[in-house]
């Protein structure tokens, strides 16, 4: 008996998250919850950079100082109150001369070594290191004689004048210098990954996503009322999505998969009554062959019941909102948006990098009547459209080989010809087409695109769904061979949030056009004005799915998933034609009072 009441408890566990909770919120009062629409709070001011240097407590128990910013940069905010301290400092030696710079995270600090002859044991020790050596310093700080200053360094008002020195671990000849402007293979810093992660900007990076995390944490459960939920690792294989990493059991011929991302399961807490769930998740994909893919990765995975896609993206303004590094400018929301046909019509991609112009306009009508053979022929073709870039100066940077380069781009990529007409001085067009065009014909080109001399139009004719994508590579193989030249396109300082909604629900497969699958995932439901063509023309629907866009990065996904248990085996038996018994516990779930849910996944 038992057995049995277990094996029901954990096929059914949804059921018994749910009664746990009400016996729970009996014995605790839960805060309240502000609602999902009014997510921006005024937010708090986040450390300043000093803070690591200028707190006055020590970090371990043994006899040793708890590093350099405990000491030498607390000396610099109190200068005025001091002249004279007795102080250690352990950590890495940097460099070396009449004085010893020393490096941590947050800095560094210069050691004075003393050149009396009292002192040469001293003086020699210090000349005998080698860098990245690991020394314990006790000296006096004081300030800098007047003109010696160093305004580069956070600690360039003070030095330290060292008495005695101890050697905590000497340090071989390493393959590279822990030093910004040392230039090091990706090979070379993944091998050595340990002292890649000394060097300041990595250091930075791994402390900052740290403070971000926890801003975020504070944000989704002290303020939100979100519960962070360890969902397993181990799974069963499922339908749709990226191919999974398999795990082998001791049991021959059988094994687990790693889970793409807990989708599943956190549509399963919904059901089991955990209304707002998130965790940062570790997620695995077997994509090895995408070159901006990783195959294992870290999301901050939220899911809410009784949302919509407004509340969604609302709340993860609030978010990053809140956990914004003042260091990075200030951050406006809410984030502007687009349709997906918008993103596509402009900038040929659905993760467009707005900081810059060169959008894709349609020339079609200077090209009405033509007469040029392959402009004809791609006409005719379904969907047959010409459209056009102008690359502002591009005539005056951009060189033969880079123009070869775009071609041999769109030919071997794309199986497209792609046509160059620069526009001289005098405004006229340098291109074997402006002979075959009519004087009104390349005025009306030349206005389309709106070019001006010195710039450079690139023409290609074909299928929409052939060029779209091609001229939205150019555009940004365009901004990068520019600025390989000193041209300045995209500001690396700005931030340009962008929310991409109304997403097809299905696209035609790769390999099998005449077959669908989805375009998201086969859990994200249809917009509710587009339901009823699920069943008569499902390439028309629009999914309740949307991306968040930075700088031209997906940097999130998500939608409104499908809570209704009859719709979802529709779309997985008639529509993607999946085996539906890989999901019955999905279904079932569905099928048991599943609340209306939604959610996101920032970070993939």
């Amino acid at each position: 008996i038992q057995i049995k009441i277990l094996t029901m408890a954990n096929k059914h566990r949804f059921f018994f998250l749910r009664s746990a909770q009400q016996v729970l919120r009996c014995l605790y009062s839960r805060r309240s919850v502000p609602s999902i629409s009014h997510m921006y709070l005024t937010k708090p001011s986040l450390p300043p950079k000093s803070l690591a240097w200028a707190h006055n407590f020590s970090r371990n128990c043994s006899t040793y100082s708890s590093g350099m910013r405990h000491n030498a940069y607390s000396f610099k905010n109190s200068l005025s109150h001091i002249t004279i301290s007795d102080r250690h400092i352990c950590t890495w030696l940097f460099r070396q001369d009449l004085f010893v710079i020393l490096r941590d995270f947050s800095g560094l600090v210069q050691i004075l070594i003393p050149q009396d002859e009292s002192k040469s044991e001293l003086k020699n020790a210090f000349l005998g290191l080698t860098v990245e050596s690991v020394i314990m310093v006790k000296g006096r700080v004081r300030r800098r004689p007047e003109g010696q200053e160093n305004k580069k360094m956070s600690t360039g008002e003070i030095e330290v004048c060292a008495e005695s020195m101890e050697v905590l671990n000497t340090c071989r000849k390493l393959p590279f210098e822990i030093k910004e402007f040392v230039k090091k293979s990706e090979v070379l810093r993944m091998q050595y990954r340990y002292l890649d992660l000394r060097s300041p900007r990595m250091q930075y990076n791994l402390r900052l996503r740290s403070q971000m995390v926890m801003k975020m944490r504070e944000f989704l459960c002290n303020l939100h009322g979100f519960v962070d939920v360890e969902t397993p690792t181990l799974f069963k294989r499922t339908p749709g999505g990226a191919k999974e990493f398999v795990v082998p059991t001791g049991d021959p011929g059988k094994f687990y998969s790693l889970p793409q991302s807990p989708q599943q399961f956190k549509q399963l807490l919904m059901v089991a009554g955990i209304d707002r769930y998130f965790q940062l998740a570790r997620c695995y994909r077997d994509e090895g062959s995408k070159p901006d893919r990783q195959p294992e990765f870290t999301q901050v995975d939220i899911e809410i019941s009784f949302v919509d896609q407004a509340g969604v993206m609302s709340l993860i303004e609030g978010l990053i909102h809140y956990s914004w590094p003042e260091d990075k400018g200030q951050m406006n929301v809410p984030f502007p948006s687009m349709t997906y046909e918008e993103a596509m019509r402009d900038y040929g991609v659905d993760k467009p990098d707005t900081r810059f112009g060169m959008k894709l306009v349609d020339v079609i009508t200077a090209f009405q009547g033509t007469q040029i053979e392959f402009i004809k022929d791609a006409l005719l073709k379904p969907g047959g459209c010409i459209q056009a870039i102008c690359v502002p100066e591009g005539t005056n940077h951009l060189k033969g080989k880079d123009l070869e380069f775009l071609k041999q781009t769109a030919k071997t990529q794309y199986g497209q010809e792609v046509s160059v007409a620069p526009v001289r001085a005098d405004g006229s067009l340098k291109s074997p087409l402006s002979r075959l065009l009519s004087d009104t014909a390349k005025q009306q080109l030349l206005q389309m695109a709106q070019a001006n001399a010195g710039d450079l139009i690139f023409i290609t004719a074909g299928p929409l769904e052939n060029v779209r994508p091609l001229l939205g590579k150019l555009r940004l193989q365009c901004a990068e061979l520019l600025e390989c030249y000193g041209v300045p396109v995209r500001d690396p300082s700005v931030f340009h949030f962008l929310w991409v909604v109304d997403f097809p629900l299905f696209l035609p497969k790769e390999d099998d056009p005449e077959m669908l699958e989805s375009a998201h995932h086969p859990f994200t439901a249809p917009v509710p004005e587009d339901a009823h063509l699920l069943y008569t023309q499902p390439h028309k629907v629009r999914g309740q799915h949307y991306d968040l866009v930075l700088n031209g990065c997906e940097i999130g996904g998500g939608s409104i998933r499908i809570h209704n248990a009859s719709q979802q085996l529709y779309i997985l038996d008639t529509i993607l034609k999946e085996d539906p018994s890989l999901l019955s516990h999905l279904l079932e779930a569905l099928d048991s009072g599943a609340p209306p849910h939604g959610g996101i996944a920032l970070g993939e």
